[in-house]
């Protein structure tokens, strides 16, 4: 996708995505042979429910019709909300992990795996495992310290350990929810079909549509 093509896509969708009281975080468009995909990916300090993935997608979906950025050929849209395995890469990232265990690559070398439990301007405030026994510890990174961080995925967890005031490294899980919502939708004219489907890990609503009745027999 053009740099041109980005910015109108962001220009276009980043007014009707915040309306909603949603962000835009990633619009992306991948092409495969004749097909082509939009990623839209959204989010919200609270989390985006499914409801509100398919009012965005409906409504991502006509401003789209009602504008030439995309062009005449055919395209799939999907309205999703990020994985768990996103980098958090700005403050509000680190803010919606609020409570969870995150893993820190360093600015300076090493990394440290830490459940966060404040977070302001400046940067988070840690609670680290302790290992072999020990109790957890305290530790503070401020923002530009933090060269990658991801939220890990935990499958147990102690939450009557009293914490310790210095720093230490280690590693604890605990079975989270890693429920994303998304919803799609095969765009060309103005006819449209629709349907909802979901799997095992992601809650999504399908919407499918191509010139004229293409896709009618889609309820």
């Amino acid at each position: 996708m053009s740099t041109t093509q980005s910015d109108r896509l962001r220009a276009l969708l980043d007014p009707l995505v915040s309306r909603s009281g949603a962000e835009l975080e990633e619009v992306k468009l991948t092409t495969a042979g004749r097909r082509r995909q939009l990623l839209v990916v959204v989010d919200s300090d609270g989390g985006v429910p499914l409801d509100l993935v398919a009012e965005l997608s409906r409504g991502i979906s006509k401003a789209l019709d009602d504008s030439d950025v995309m062009g005449g050929a055919p395209y799939v849209l999907e309205v999703t909300s990020p994985g768990v395995d996103r980098p958090l890469t700005e403050p509000r990232h680190f803010k919606r992990a609020l409570g969870r265990m995150v893993k820190a690559q360093l600015a300076g070398g090493g990394e440290v795996t830490a459940r966060i439990t404040d977070i302001d301007d400046e940067g988070l405030d840690l609670e680290v495992p302790g290992v072999k026994g020990r109790k957890p510890t305290r530790r503070r990174l401020a923002f530009d310290e933090i060269a990658k961080a991801r939220v890990e995925v935990e499958f147990s967890r102690k939450s009557d350990d009293k914490l310790d005031p210095v720093g230490d490294d280690g590693s604890e899980a605990d079975d989270r929810d890693t429920h994303e919502d998304s919803g799609a939708h095969d765009s060309g004219a103005h006819d449209s079909g629709a349907h909802d489907s979901a799997d095992t890990d992601t809650d999504s609503a399908d919407t499918d549509s191509g010139t004229n009745d293409e896709n009618k027999e889609e309820a």
